[in-house]
Order: structure tokens, then C-alpha cells, then sequence
């Protein structure tokens, strides 16, 4: 099943945020119009904070290239440079840190050029940093009120913390009151919501949990049911509401990928931009195009010789564009009643 998104825009250009050319360039006159602003895209403008690896597939790298071939402008902040993801023996590289973070909004600002639909963001290890992103979050929706805010808030897996203990309590107390759309997995909803995940409707509730500290749009990307996983997936149109909630069953795959989580996340985005109203097959898109970009990333390196249960993979997102563009939905959602 093929579907194609709507032609319909999501997003307005207010009169006060239409300037197309640099105030500050050496001859304003003669600046060419940013094409990106004076004819924007059907789908919007992002901006993307993530880090960032010289090779493989992770953050931005695994972010920004198929928000792209979704139709959209993306512009990424990379908060770390990388020559590899920290699963290999050895990496070195460049960390961001918020003052820089800042200056790069200020110079944006500097020349108009701050509307944004979009902001996506990822792993985040320090609180400084976090903070910061905040701020950038407040700037952006002071430009564009209508900013929809995707947060994916990396902070663990299956019980293992990856940042400081201190960001529990800023994700909990700071990002989710201010996030558009949430996408954890299990242990990072549990971690925000205090609220043990055991069964489906414990699921459900958590979902219920995060809406009512802020987004509209809880989906929680893993869910692990006595060895069954699980999407569940929650969209509360007007507060006070009860959520149109939804489960997708998912196949487990017998090995470990890199830069999913980034991947899901952006596709999410990508998809429910599209789909407004229509979580539940935002969701099927979005986990449609991961399956097969996970199973044709097994099979190459099975043809390659490699040994897929004995190292963590790196994904193959250029050789699957069609995937992303066109997905074929082989897994369908499930309205709970």
C-alpha cells in the first residue's frame, strides 16, 4: 500500500517574519533572497540540533537526509562533531557547548532568517546545553508562535542512564511542558512520568501522563510486553480531552542498529506534518520506511560476510531513499477503543 501525502501546507508565513534578504550583508541591496523563506517548501523549515559523526549514520546524519527527501528545508546544528559514534573502539572530535550554540542563533537572527515550523532535537548530555536549547526554543516561537517542537528525549535504554541523573528532573520539568510532539522509548517514559510501564494500558496511561504535563503528541517508540514489541502511540487534538490511542505491533530483528532512534524520530516528524490529524498513519509510515531500512541494512551485511548478531550495524539510509519516499505499509495501526 502506497499512500502519498497530502498537498495541503500545515504552516503560515506571517507579514512580519517575510524577510527574505540579509540586512546585514556588505550590500543589502544586492543580497540574493534566501529561496528557502521567499519560496518555502510544502511541508517546512526545520531546524535540527544533533550530533553529529564525519562517518555512519546518527544523529543529523541519520536526521536530516530523510526529513529532506520528505520535502523539507532542514537546517542542522551539529552539538558534537565526531569522527564516529562513541560505539567504536576509539572517536575523537568537537563538543558544542551552549554559549556556542547561542551565537550560532544570534548570527541566524542577526539576518532574519529564525522562522522555523520545525525543531527537532536529540542527545543532549549536559544540563547547560539542555538549558540553552530552551532558550533557542523560546526565540523561535517568539518568530513563529505556531512552532512545532518534536523532542526526542534521549536519556537511556532498559534501564541504563546514558546522561547525568540531574536531566531527569530538566526533561521532566522544563522540555516536556514545552515539546510539540514526544517520542521515547519505554525506559525514558517511565523515567518522565515516574510511572512503571507493564502492560499495554500502562502504556496508554503513561501517554495520558505526558499530555497532561504538555505535547499533544506522545509516541512512545519500544514498548516490551512479555517479548512482544510494541508502538503505542497517542495524539490528544484539544486539552482536556481523552487521546485517540493506537498500538503497531513491530517484529523484533536479531541484531543492533545505530542512529534508529534518530531516524524514527524524523520520520515521525516527517510523516505527522503531512498526516495532522492522522497519527496513527504517520506512525505506520514512519515505522514502515525503519523496517525496511533495518532488513536492507541486515541483508548487506550478510552478503558482505559480516556476522549481523556480532557488532552494532550502521544503517544503509542512502541505498534506502525509496523507503523513505514511498514506503510500503506491511504494518498496520490499532485503535484502542
Amino acid at each position: 500500500m502506497l499512500l502519498k501525502p497530502p498537498l495541503s501546507l500545515n504552516f503560515r508565513f506571517s507579514p512580519q517574519t517575510s524577510i527574505f534578504r540579509a540586512r546585514n550583508s556588505r550590500n543589502s541591496r544586492m543580497a540574493p533572497p534566501i529561496l528557502s523563506l521567499a519560496l518555502p517548501s510544502n511541508t517546512g523549515r526545520a531546524l535540527s540540533i544533533q550530533s553529529h559523526t564525519v562517518q555512519g549514520y546518527v544523529g543529523n546524519k541519520s536526521a536530516v537526509f530523510p526529513l529532506q527527501l520528505l520535502g523539507y528545508d532542514v537546517d542542522p546544528i551539529n552539538s558534537v562533531q565526531f569522527s564516529n559514534h562513541t560505539g567504536y573502539p576509539t572517536f575523537k572530535g568537537q563538543v558544542l557547548n551552549g554559549q556556542q550554540l547561542w551565537d550560532l542563533i544570534e548570527g541566524l537572527e542577526g539576518n532574519d532568517l529564525l522562522f522555523y515550523t520545525h525543531l527537532l532535537t536529540g542527545y543532549i548530555g549536559s544540563e547547560s546545553f539542555l538549558n540553552t536549547v530552551l532558550q533557542v526554543v523560546s526565540k523561535l516561537r517568539s518568530t513563529n508562535p505556531g512552532l512545532s517542537y518534536v523532542r526526542d528525549p534521549v536519556m537511556g535504554v532498559e534501564g541504563k542512564l546514558y546522561v547525568p541523573q540531574e536531566l531527569v528532573s530538566v526533561y521532566r520539568e522544563k522540555v516536556v511542558p514545552v515539546a510539540s510532539m514526544l517520542t521515547p522509548n519505554q525506559f525514558e517514559a517511565e523515567l518522565l512520568t515516574g510511572f512503571r510501564i507493564q502492560s499495554e494500558g500502562h502504556g496508554r496511561e503513561a501517554c495520558r501522563l505526558l499530555h497532561a504535563a504538555g505535547p499533544s503528541k506522545v509516541i512512545i517508540t519500544s514498548i516490551n510486553i512479555d517479548g512482544i514489541l510494541l508502538l503505542i502511540g497517542s495524539h490528544q487534538k484539544e486539552k482536556g480531552e481523552p487521546p485517540r490511542q493506537f498500538k503497531i505491533v513491530i517484529p523484533k530483528i536479531p541484531a543492533y542498529f545505530t542512529g534508529t532512534g534518530d531516524l524514527m524520530t524524523a520520520l515521525l516528524l516527517g510523516w505527522s506534518n503531512k498526516y495532522p490529524d492522522n497519527l496513527e498513519i504517520a506512525a505506520e509510515l514512519a515505522v514502515s520506511s525503519l523496517q525496511a531500512v533495518l532488513h536492507r541494512t541486515l541483508s548487506d551485511y550478510k552478503s558482505a560476510g559480516h556476522d549481523p548478531e556480532s557488532t552494532s550495524l550502521e544503517i544503509r539510509l542512502i541505498q534506502s531513499q525509496d523507503d523513505i519516499c514511498t514506503p510500503q505499509v506491511k504494518l498496520k495501526a490499532e485503535i484502542y477503543s
